[in-house]
């Protein structure tokens, strides 16, 4: 009797699909230099705020409608803006565009710092987070360089490192945020790749006051940074020393080491 050879059907891989979102704008240089680092890592499907969003941290869209349009900026990438926050982009692109949840979410690349503090602050960082809450891998990128015009030869070429590192790596938290800063010199210039701790770093703010034509009050804020962090593990140390800082940052606000003192000390 003929022995019966099993054949094993070749089961084609799906690349991995690639959620690309920003707080700077859909038509930013960031977002575009993003995808062009990663398109030929997967799907890229960028799903992006229609104007800037910086400085809106985790806010999302409550009373008002949202409106979503898809537009044409790059060959072979499905883009959509939309009237909303960087994190409403990402739930829409969850629910509505992409109808479940993609391998990956980068969020950048931002036009301007988001180490230290600026975490809290940040729509780059929070879209990155809001992935994060829904156990999709994310990370936030950004370049220490606030131009429109700004060079992103360098952080392309660290963005592409770090993504690929995440794609391939098995068995990570499923809940994996990574917060990346890029400083602002060539590539021959940057001296490798750090992973920190947060820096305690912030801004010493004070509001201007100025009177209007009318004759009434207004207010521009301003601040001096200042690093209140001799460390060298920081994220502001490594840049600058010109590392990109990579920050593993998480939703969880809970204090765990002051929980057990108070767990202790505190008599109810």
């Amino acid at each position: 009797m003929p022995r019966l050879k099993k054949t094993i059907a070749k089961v084609k891989k799906e690349p991995p699909v690639i959620l690309i979102t920003n707080d700077d704008g859909v038509t930013a240089p960031g977002i575009r230099n993003l995808a062009e680092a990663v398109k030929d890592l997967g799907k890229v499907v960028i799903v992006a705020p229609d104007k800037p969003q910086s400085g809106m941290g985790h806010a999302i869209t409550i009373g008002s409608p949202l409106r979503m349009q898809q537009l044409h900026i790059m060959d072979g990438v499905e883009t959509w803006q939309t009237s909303g926050t960087p994190v409403d982009c990402v739930k829409l692109a969850v629910d509505k565009v992409l109808h479940g949840k993609p391998d990956i979410c980068l969020s950048g690349i931002n036009h301007g710092a988001n180490h230290s503090i600026n975490v809290i602050y940040s729509g780059t960082m929070s879209a990155a987070i809001e992935a994060s809450i829904e156990s999709i891998p994310s990370i936030g990128f950004s370049l220490l360089n606030f131009s429109m015009e700004a060079d992103f030869t360098a952080s392309k070429i660290y963005a592409r490192k770090i993504v690929e590192q995440v794609l391939k790596s098995k068995k990570l938290d499923k809940h994996l945020c990574l917060n990346v800063n890029i400083p602002n010199v060539e590539a021959s210039l940057i001296a490798g790749i750090k992973i920190c701790r947060q820096s305690y770093a912030k801004y010493v703010e004070e509001f201007h006051q100025r009177k209007d034509p009318a004759g009434r009050n207004y207010y521009w804020l301003t601040g001096e940074f200042k690093n209140f962090d001799k460390g060298k593990d920081t994220d502001v140390w490594a840049l600058e020393h010109n590392f990109v800082s990579v920050v593993p940052v998480q939703f969880d606000l809970t204090n765990h080491a002051l929980k057990k003192q108070l767990e202790t000390k505190f008599k109810f």
